[in-house]
């Protein structure tokens, strides 16, 4: 028989598997340490849980993480991450430096079924949902390759959209956020989002207080609809009301994400409709050039555009950074290199 892998259990889950099994619930509150905040993977070295005890997880049960396929490093700092899993499918991750700053990104799922138009994981289509252990298996890697203090961020932003995975990612992020595991600070956990309204109040709602981005990319309904087809589904007004109520139940500005496309989105009226989308909403707003990705329409606007872009939006935001796009010669934009690799 296959043995069972715990990667991904949280803590209630190892202290029921552990009664479940005739041991003391308590265990499962050891091994949830030893895993997550000690990375350690092989049951004999557990030392504070008795040798039959250990016999008897190692006879049914494993620790395994993920296995790495690829591992490509950029001359501008960027470093990525290819994953397989067990069935084959790709995930990716990246570490992206910034001063004193790390971010890691991470994927929900293998592949996206959103078909954003301009987005290289869209191109794949869904493969599936990641599991909780795949999820947290990407941070366990990147802490085992460069140690504890690799990043100092997590965000959401690879492969697939996190909220159509929600049971998954709020599982994750629980032992994320544990000070028993991970030890990661909800407010350096950004969960971004392409508009999944319902789940986007239930995030609110779930007490997590993980921060919010959201991929907007245009400021008009028919606008967004020509690029992202979730508009269809979940309406620009809508959404926006949500996105509301989730600043005000958190207490946290959200961010949107707004990726500069020449000659569709990056135009006065645009910087005029953003404007007014966004009053009354306490956020900041990260403009970025796109990424070109083969096969696809877009095109990159010149530094030039994106600058002015910035200083037009500026002194009617809160806050307006522009993000550099890093990391090309490695495919580092989300999806590119599993995009590029998949069969």
């Amino acid at each position: 028989m296959p043995k069972t892998n715990l990667m991904g259990y949280t803590q209630t889950q190892l202290e029921d598997l552990f009664a479940q099994i005739g041991e003391k619930p308590y265990r499962g509150k050891q091994l949830f340490k030893w895993l997550y905040n000690n990375r350690l993977f092989e049951f004999d070295l557990m030392t504070d849980l008795s040798k039959d005890l250990r016999q008897k997880l190692d006879d049914g049960y494993e620790l395994r993480g993920l296995t790495l396929d690829q591992r490509r490093k950029s001359l501008d700092g960027p470093e990525k991450f290819l994953f397989r899993l067990d069935d084959g499918n790709p995930v990716e991750s990246v570490l992206i430096p910034d001063g004193d700053r790390t971010t890691a990104c991470i994927s929900s799922q293998s592949g996206c079924a959103l078909a954003c138009k301009f987005c290289a994981t869209g191109t794949m289509g869904l493969l599936r949902d990641l599991t909780v252990g795949e999820i947290i298996g990407q941070l366990v890697y990147l802490r085992e390759v460069h140690g504890t203090h690799c990043f100092t961020n997590v965000v959401f932003m690879g492969m697939g959209e996190p909220l159509n995975n929600y049971g998954n990612l709020i599982e994750a992020l629980e032992i994320m956020s544990s000070l028993l595991a991970l030890g990661i600070a909800a407010k350096r956990i950004t969960v971004s989002t392409s508009g999944v309204t319902p789940k986007i109040r239930k995030l609110a709602d779930s007490k997590l207080k993980v921060r919010l981005a959201l991929s907007l990319h245009a400021a008009t309904q028919e606008k967004r609809l020509k690029i992202m087809p979730i508009a269809e589904t979940f309406g620009l007004e809508k959404l926006m009301e949500t996105v509301k109520y989730y600043t005000e139940v958190t207490g946290y500005r959200v961010t949107f994400e707004y990726v500069l496309l020449e000659g569709f989105n990056d135009t006065r009226e645009d910087i005029k409709a953003l404007i007014k989308l966004v009053h009354g909403i306490p956020c900041k707003v990260n403009l970025l050039a796109y990424n070109p990705v083969p096969g696809l329409e877009f095109k990159r606007p010149s530094d030039e555009k994106v600058n002015w872009f910035a200083r037009e939006l500026f002194p009617h935001m809160g806050a307006v950074t522009v993000r550099k796009s890093r990391g090309k010669e490695i495919d580092a934009a989300c999806g590119q290199l599993a995009a590029r690799h998949y069969q």
